[in-house]
């Protein structure tokens, strides 16, 4: 164990994944990873490693960004991508039902257009956004007790000013997401 685990505070990938962020990044350059394909790096990732899809694919991207193989945001295709996230004091199938139920979701998303494409109760939801041009991915993750981490992923915009627009957005409308669950609590 480094000292850097005894005296710091663990962070989020150390305690998700068991290892520091610096430490995969050592793992996957050993195995050769830039300029892999991505699909490579994740089944290389979940398959030997044990990862969950979502932690590999953060890793990846935060890995290439440091490589210099992938410009902060950059999709491989030359879309952006960006996330936002919020933990929120609410139970994850009340998080949940604030995404999916239309109803619900004009509370604190109002004048949105989503499109629910699937849906794995209490775990992750996917939509398309207004007119299908981008997609929104979101994820609910129990945090003990009554606490739920949402995390959105707006994905397919066309350029950097449109992220940096909608990642500003997706904090505002979380921050509201939050308020309103708690409200109710």
């Amino acid at each position: 164990m480094t000292a850097s685990r005894t005296t710091a505070r663990p962070t989020g990938v150390l305690k998700a994944t068991g290892r520091e962020r610096d430490e995969w990044f050592a793992v996957l350059d050993r195995w050769g990873a830039v300029g892999r394909p991505y699909r490579e790096i994740a089944d290389y990732l979940t398959g030997k490693h044990g990862l969950s899809r979502w932690w590999a694919q953060k890793l990846i991207v935060e890995y290439e960004q440091a490589r210099g193989v992938r410009k902060p945001g950059v999709r491989p295709g030359g879309t952006f991508t960006v996330t936002a996230s919020k933990t929120v004091s609410a139970p994850v199938d009340q998080a949940f039902r604030a995404f999916t139920d239309a109803r619900l979701r004009k509370r604190w998303l109002p004048g949105s257009k989503m499109r629910r494409r699937t849906a794995e109760q209490g775990r992750s939801a996917r939509f398309d956004w207004d007119d299908g041009a981008t997609r929104v991915g979101v994820t609910f993750l129990a945090k003990g007790g009554a606490k739920t981490e949402v995390g959105v992923e707006h994905e397919l915009l066309a350029t950097a000013k449109a992220a940096e627009r909608i990642k500003v957005f997706w904090r505002e409308r979380l921050t509201a997401l939050k308020e309103q669950l708690e409200e109710n609590a």
